[in-house]
């Protein structure tokens, strides 16, 4: 049974190395155990290259069949955590960086304190993905990401605004602009995210919204990249477009100063999502308790 998991866990991690950071082993432990089991069986159950590791025909038919079988098995396991004191465990979620900045701060330490027998691993990956084909128990988007068979819970902040903002250096060259149209000319530092997709500058003032798509001197990938294009901005090279606490240090600090801000446009805040047609690991259930006591106090 462990071998079998492990040949689960490799085939869809895409690789040893990747199935070893989410399993907490070695990738060598999970090579060996899975020559010990295509050895047994005899049968290779993956391709194996230098860059990937991809499922034979026997191996996906494998995968296939063992996918919900293994996962009865962990929903059988897990409900023996019924009968602790207290719930135990790995939870598992994939967050957008956004999210492992400015929601989860806030949120982590206390709810570890309060089950400290859970082991929390964030995966930050800023694409939508299959959090059960990902491994993961739950993830965190925001509505229009969401998918329809999901059971969705407020999590964080319930509203938000994306801010407008440059270094008072770069406004004193290349002055200030009054209406989001304005920034067509003006150096602009841009996010394009792990799709390709580079979303345009959304502005609304009560019934008017408008939507610019400018062009800069720098354009970064979501995610970490996003650091660079603020320390960017600090030295003046340009406007940048940002969740408002991301850059809520630096406007109160006076190193950005707040722009266009009549026309910034709030949105609905993050949700924790997970499938609702599968049983519910204890871990998570006891992330979703706290998540509801806290709100419900606030």
């Amino acid at each position: 049974m462990a071998d079998l998991a492990v040949f689960v866990a490799v085939a869809r991690a895409g690789g040893f190395r990747q199935a070893a950071r989410g399993e907490g082993v070695s990738a060598s432990s999970l090579s060996e155990a899975l020559r010990r089991l295509e050895a047994r069986l005899g049968v290779r159950l993956l391709h194996r290259s230098t860059r990937s590791v991809v499922p034979t025909e026997a191996g996906a038919r494998l995968l296939h069949r063992l996918g919900p079988a293994l996962g009865e098995v962990e929903a059988a396991l897990d409900e023996i955590n019924g009968f602790r004191d207290r719930p135990a465990g790995t939870l598992r979620l994939n967050v957008p960086v956004s999210a492992a900045r400015l929601v989860l701060p806030a949120l982590v330490p206390p709810f570890l304190a309060a089950y400290p027998d859970i082991r929390l691993e964030v995966i930050v990956d800023e694409g939508f993905v299959d959090v059960v084909a990902a491994g993961c128990d739950a993830g965190i988007r925001y509505e229009e990401r969401l998918e329809q068979d999901m059971i969705a819970l407020p999590i964080g902040p319930r509203h938000q605004r994306m801010a407008t903002a440059a270094a008072p250096g770069y406004l004193a060259r290349s002055g200030r602009p009054l209406h989001p149209r304005d920034l067509l000319q003006h150096a602009c530092l841009r996010v394009r995210f792990a799709s390709g997709a580079m979303p345009p500058w959304e502005f609304q003032r009560k019934s008017e919204v408008v939507t610019v798509d400018p062009a800069g001197p720098l354009v970064v990938r979501a995610g970490g990249g996003v650091d660079l294009a603020i320390d960017a901005a600090l030295a003046g090279s340009g406007v940048i477009h940002l969740f408002e606490d991301w850059l809520q240090p630096h406007l109160a600090s006076g190193a950005l100063e707040p722009l266009l801000q009549p026309w910034w446009r709030p949105f609905t805040g993050p949700f924790l999502y997970y499938p609702g047609r599968r049983h519910v690991p204890a871990p998570l259930r006891a992330f979703v308790d706290f998540l509801r006591m806290r709100y419900a106090e606030d």
